[in-house]
């Protein structure tokens, strides 16, 4: 590998026109492709197979026609009163008229009817209630303590929910005109005195990011760049690449939705691989140029030179991260799978850009690659084997390695604690970021109707087996009478029966709200019993709702973590022995990773769900996060120590001792590691400062995750296992060593062809 990355990294070099105009091409096609098929992303993180999608097809089945709560583009204004007062009030009744002839007149509105005043509209539901009541002989006062419960009017009188679907196929064909419009609409209703909010799935999604995340990501990574190799031409290069890279991923990513079901948040984590590993991944390459270009003048032998060993270990570092992100597909999740796909594809490319571009701009630049040196190059002057910050480190380390070991074990454990705790949900009005839309709607709702509004469950219940029709509605009956005096349950009633009488749903409202685990224990329960109910009654039930579907997506994706670690795990440990030709230095590098994810899940855990220092109000985890976090972090993890160790190799195998091997490896490769871990650390942290608790919670975890993995395990941990393991670490069982292809990472096969110049002719960088 070393020889062929060597000899693209001359080509790249040497014929840089060609590269250059290539890379713009495939910008230019990928984008004009992509625009072209491109389709809507979408909000819908349903998985088949589980309960709640199965209870949901039998509702299709009995009711045709039935809203998928997920994809069906609804919207939802709340409004209520000044305190004291009533909707029902004149100058209140005005202000909501005028608020529903502004919702009617909006793009995408569909049909006026559906605009109803609550006020009218409850008399409507009550007078409905007590008719059938009178029909079927149902208590006065049940019938009204049920038609309360689906009323779009509270019981005081004071909020109104005002209710409709939007004229749009999908929550993702909802225009951003349209949800404008309706939250202008909002707006006039609040400064007619109503207090008033707008949800729903037509009007949610991800925000926009903007550019505000990415430019302190990219500015500190500037900084750390110009410190890192003193010249301000060089510390561009970097950003440059990473950009192009971002692009070209992010249209990929764009044009992948003709094939795939994508999430909005899969964009985000495109940018923020994209610039991470991208600056990353042209940092090492760009490094290590500089390195050779202090044992020869031929600068395109040096760039031949940086790519074969430099390269080569990008290549394996690519490979880990796209193993890690590729291997989302045996959680079998389809959005997961889909995210974790696009996302290897923005490192593939990365890596490409590595390889190619960044040679093909140096040998454009010549002799100018690190011009505007803002200081003088002191290691050429100093020597190859000076002392420098990174040597220092490591004979530190090297000291007191045993309790370098246990301070660094017992730090990360005890900060892995709170994550025992770990709760997982998808997001909902009451845990949206704070000053939302959204958050205010649920706060409104779950104050004026009940927390357990937005967590109600949709019992179906199908008795075509039943022959009786009257045995039927008795079912029906039965199950509601049934389900409404389990604990926990403010109300359960029967809302439908379809044409054939043979199909029911029963609305269970909880008492508690959908992100209270209490709610997650009444559904368990409520199915836990579904089979005495349907034995007893002859009919098939099923239990599906908005929050049904929601913890079962949380369960499944809770359920996959550990077999996800274990695939992941084991695929790389297979590709870092082939990388170091050892069985140790794997091993320690994926316990060393268990540990840092296990810290960082107990950090996050105590900011995000606890609400430690008031970053966010306390709130499960998104769902997918813990998944995402261990198939991204992992990959990066296994990049420094890919860098920071085939250094050490590499000493290793030209004859230095275990030892000494580490203390090179430091002197090589800590500045270049600390610059990467800091950029990557930046890019992601900057994402903490978005409004957006989804968006604040990933660039939170990834934040940490390499702040531990680089800082705390790369850099004192695997150092001091390192010098406890000494000539072992390096040790390979012959017959394993005769299996495994040989790969040469570092180079070894790679000769210096320090003969193209002199000494005295080596260039100044």
């Amino acid at each position: 590998m070393a020889h062929a990355l060597y000899r693209l990294g001359r080509l790249a070099h040497r014929r840089w026109p060609a590269f250059l105009v290539g890379w713009l091409l495939v910008l230019v096609a990928i984008g004009g492709v992509a625009t072209t098929i491109a389709k809507p992303m979408s909000d819908s993180f349903t998985i088949p197979g589980i309960p709640s999608e199965q209870a949901m097809e039998l509702q299709q089945e009995l009711f045709p026609g039935a809203d998928d709560p997920l994809t069906t583009p609804a919207g939802t204004v709340v409004v209520a009163a000044p305190e004291g007062e009533r909707l029902s009030d004149p100058a209140n009744a005005k202000a909501v008229e005028n608020l529903l002839t502004e919702l009617r007149q909006v793009p995408q509105a569909g049909d006026p009817e559906q605009f109803v005043n609550p006020v009218a509209a409850d008399q409507g539901v009550t007078q409905q209630y007590l008719a059938a009541a009178q029909e079927n002989g149902t208590p006065k006062e049940v019938a009204e303590a049920n038609a309360a419960v689906v009323s779009p009017l509270s019981e005081d009188g004071r909020a109104g929910l005002i209710q409709w679907t939007f004229d749009a196929k999908s929550v993702t064909d909802v225009e951003p005109a349209t949800k404008d419009a309706v939250h202008a609409a909002v707006e006039d209703a609040r400064d007619a005195g109503l207090e008033a909010a707008a949800t729903g799935s037509g009007l949610q999604g991800m925000p926009e990011m903007g550019v505000t995340s990415e430019l302190i990501g990219i500015g500190v990574a500037l900084l750390v760049l110009v410190l890192t190799f003193g010249s301000l031409v060089a510390a561009g290069l970097p950003i440059l690449t990473a950009l192009v890279g971002v692009g070209t991923g992010a249209l990929g990513v764009v044009g992948a939705t003709a094939f795939f079901d994508l999430s909005t948040t899969t964009p985000i984590l495109a940018t923020m691989l994209g610039l991470a590993v991208g600056i990353d991944y042209a940092l090492f390459i760009l490094s290590r140029y500089r390195t050779e270009l202090r044992e020869t003048g031929d600068r395109e032998h040096a760039m031949g030179l940086a790519v074969g060993r430099a390269g080569s270990a990008v290549v394996f570092a690519g490979l880990t991260v796209i193993i890690a992100l590729a291997a989302l597909a045996v959680v079998n999740i389809p959005f997961l799978t889909a995210m974790g796909l696009a996302a290897a594809g923005t490192v593939l490319v990365a890596v490409l850009v590595a390889l190619t571009l960044l040679p093909a701009i140096l040998g454009a630049l010549g002799g100018r690659a690190f011009a505007g040196q803002i200081r003088k190059d002191r290691i050429v002057e100093e020597g190859a084997t000076t002392d420098n910050g990174g040597t220092r480190w490591a004979r530190a380390i090297g000291a007191h390695p045993v309790v370098a070991v246990l301070v660094t074990v017992l730090a990360l454990g005890a900060l892995a604690i709170p994550a025992k705790d770990l709760s997982l949900a998808l997001p909902t009005d009451s845990t949206a970021a704070e000053g939302t839309s959204q958050r205010e709607a649920g706060d409104l709702i779950a104050e004026h109707f009940g927390e357990g509004q937005e967590a109600r469950m949709a019992v179906v219940v199908d008795a075509r087996e039943v022959e009786d029709p009257r045995a039927a509605g008795a079912a029906f009956g039965e199950v509601a009478a049934e389900l409404g005096a389990l604990d926990g349950v403010a109300n359960a009633q029967v809302v439908g029966v379809n044409e054939s009488g043979q199909g029911g749903q029963v609305l269970v409202t909880p008492t508690t709200s959908a992100s209270d685990p209490a709610t997650e224990e009444l559904l368990h329960e409520v199915r836990d019993r579904v089979p005495q109910f349907e034995e007893a009654t002859g009919t098939t039930i099923g239990v599906t709702g908005l929050n049904a579907i929601q913890v079962d997506v949380s369960e499944k994706l809770q359920d996959a973590l550990v077999p996800y670690l274990a695939v992941v795990v084991g695929l790389a440990f297979v590709l870092l022995m082939l990388v170091f030709r050892s069985v140790l230095v794997p091993l320690t590098a994926t316990l060393g990773f268990v540990l840092s994810t296990l810290a960082t899940l107990g950090a996050t855990v105590l900011v995000f769900q606890e609400g430690l220092f008031g970053l966010v109000d306390g709130a499960p985890l998104i769902s997918f996060l813990p998944i995402l976090m261990i198939g991204i972090v992992f990959g990066l993890a296994m990049d420094y120590q890919v860098f920071l160790v085939t250094r050490m190799r590499e000493a290793y195998v030209h004859g230095d001792s275990a030892h000494e091997a580490v203390v090179d490896g430091f002197r090589h490769g800590a500045r270049v590691v600390t610059a990467a871990a800091v950029i990557m650390i930046s890019v992601f942290a900057a994402f903490v400062l978005q409004p957006d608790n989804l968006i604040k919670s990933m660039g939170f975890a990834l934040a940490t995750a390499v702040l531990l993995d680089a800082f705390v395990v790369r850099m004192v941990l695997i150092p001091a296992l390192m010098y406890l393991l000494g000539d072992r670490a390096w040790a390979m069982p012959r017959w394993l060593d005769r299996l495994l292809p040989d790969v040469d990472v570092e180079g070894e096969a790679l000769t210096r062809r320090t003969s193209a110049a002199p000494a005295e002719e080596r260039v100044p960088v």
